[in-house]
C-alpha cells in the first residue's frame, strides 16, 4: 500500500514517482515493482546532502515568513553527473512547496510562506533521497 508523498524510483529505468494519492496497488515499471526511496537524515562525510534552513530577516519576506534552504554545510556539487535534482519543504499544515533545479543551479534557494516549514527533502542523483526535520 502507497502512502501520500512517498518517493519510488525504478532500479532499470530510473523513472521517479511521487505518490500523490494513496493506493491499495503495486507500484511497478519496466514490469518490476519500484523501490520506496527512504530518506536519509545523517550525513557521512563532509556534511554535504542534508538540508540547512534559516529564516530570513522580516524586511525581505512578501507577505508571509522567508526562509533560505542551503543543501549541506559544505556547498553541494551541481554538476552534470552529480547535482541536487529538488528542494520540497513541507509546512505544519502539510503544504508543500518544491523547487527543480539542474546542473550549475545555484542549492540555496529561498520559500515564502505563511506556516512554519516542518520538513525539507532534498534529492541527489547520485546518493538519494536526503530529509531534515525542525
Amino acid at each position: 500500500m502507497t502512502k501520500q508523498n512517498q518517493i519510488y524510483k525504478c532500479s532499470l529505468c530510473g523513472n521517479i514517482v511521487e505518490v500523490l494519492h494513496t493506493g491499495d496497488g503495486e507500484l511497478v515499471c519496466c514490469e518490476k515493482s519500484m523501490n520506496l526511496l527512504k530518506e536519509k537524515t545523517k550525513d557521512e562525510g563532509q556534511e554535504k546532502h542534508l538540508p540547512v534552513m534559516e529564516k530570513l530577516p522580516e524586511n525581505v519576506c512578501r507577505g508571509g515568513d522567508g526562509y533560505k534552504i542551503k543543501v549541506g554545510k559544505v556547498a553541494h556539487p551541481m554538476e552534470a553527473k552529480h547535482y541536487i535534482e529538488w528542494i520540497e519543504v513541507k509546512t505544519e499544515d502539510g503544504k508543500i512547496g518544491k523547487k527543480y533545479l539542474k546542473p550549475d543551479d545555484n542549492t540555496e534557494v529561498e520559500f515564502y510562506t505563511k506556516k512554519e516549514i516542518n520538513e525539507v527533502q532534498v534529492y541527489c542523483n547520485i546518493h538519494g533521497l536526503w530529509k531534515t526535520t525542525f
